[in-house]
Parts: structure tokens; sequence; C-alpha cells
């Protein structure tokens, strides 16, 4: 992961900035003005991503739906995250993006993206007001799940490891295992 504070001209990265990017299979995302570019997903990555679409879409409710990245959500000119998965409502869509938070952020954990995910991300899915935010780390496989607790801050409310049943109840029902997510991949 390559991180950028200042932009070419000595002042914090736009959205404007994002647009210019080549596209060249790297994600790149805007926190606080501060330049994000991760490397393309590798096959474990993208086999949990795919998995986990598969397992919480027949679930989904009609006004809602899941996305895999990248799909951009962006609430201001200085903030563009895409997490590896997303839940939202049908209503906050725009054709492009999401100006809004989603009800769902999912990060799988990479050695190049785990400080951002367990610590930057977190904190911006937190102050956005994002109810549940799931990691999901491939090597244990394991899913921690935050929602935010009494005093308004996230708290971590499960740990769930290998073979367990997650039964969530937000953003909707759904049952699955981390284990599961990883398919015949080991």
């Amino acid at each position: 992961m390559t991180v950028m504070a200042i932009g070419v001209n000595g002042s914090p990265f736009t959205v404007e900035d994002l647009e210019g990017m080549p596209d060249d299979g790297h994600r790149y995302e805007l926190i606080d003005g501060t330049l994000l570019v991760s490397p393309a997903p590798v096959p474990r990555h993208q086999k949990i991503v795919a998995k986990l679409l598969v397992k919480l879409d027949p679930s989904c409710p009609a006004d809602l739906h899941v996305f895999p990245a990248p799909l951009a959500v962006r609430p201001s000119m200085t903030l563009e995250v895409q997490p590896d998965l997303l839940v939202c409502r049908d209503s906050d869509l725009t054709d492009k993006l999401l100006p809004v938070a989603p009800l769902l952020a999912v990060e799988i954990l990479s050695p190049s993206t785990a400080l951002i995910d367990l610590n930057m991300k977190k904190a911006v899915y937190e102050r956005l007001g994002v109810p549940s935010y799931w990691i999901i780390d491939p090597d244990v496989p394991t899913l921690t799940v935050f929602e935010f607790g009494a005093d308004g801050l996230y708290e971590q409310t499960v740990v769930v490891k290998a073979d367990e049943v997650f039964e969530a109840t937000a953003p909707f029902p759904v049952k699955f295992s981390p284990a599961e997510l990883l398919g015949t991949l080991k």
C-alpha cells in the first residue's frame, strides 16, 4: 500500500485527483485528502468477496443492495473509500456512487492493507456512521464484527473463527462461517 498525503500542487488530494488516476488495476481511495493506493487483490481475497456476495445477496431485502468493490462511497470532496463489499439502501445510490454511509462495510485483510483496514478505515466508517463493519482475516479465517455501542463508538461485538457459524441480524439476517468463504482455497 502506498500512502501519499500531499498532492502534486502541494495541497491535499481531492476526488478530482482520483478521477485522473490511471485504470491500472490498483485501488485508489482518499481519506481526508490522503491518497491510498492498494495493489490489485489476490485470488484468495477475491474468492472471499465472491463467496460472501453469494451468501448475502439471496437474503438481501428488495430495498437494499449488496455490491463488491469497486463502488465509491464518496460523502465529501476529500473522502472516497471502496469497501471490499458493502450493503446500501436503494434510495441512497446515485448512478455512479454512494454519497452516504453504507449499512455494512466489509474489508478483507491482506498484508498490504491490514493496518489501514484495522485503523484508518475503521475510524472513517465509525465517523461516517456505518452501522456495521466486518473485517475478515483469510489467514485464520476469522470474522470480526464492529457495531456502535452505547457510547456511540464502535465496539467489537463478535469474533467468529473457522467453522463457527455467524448469525447476522444487521443489516439483514444471514448465516455463514468464515471457513465457508474460502471455498476450496486453503
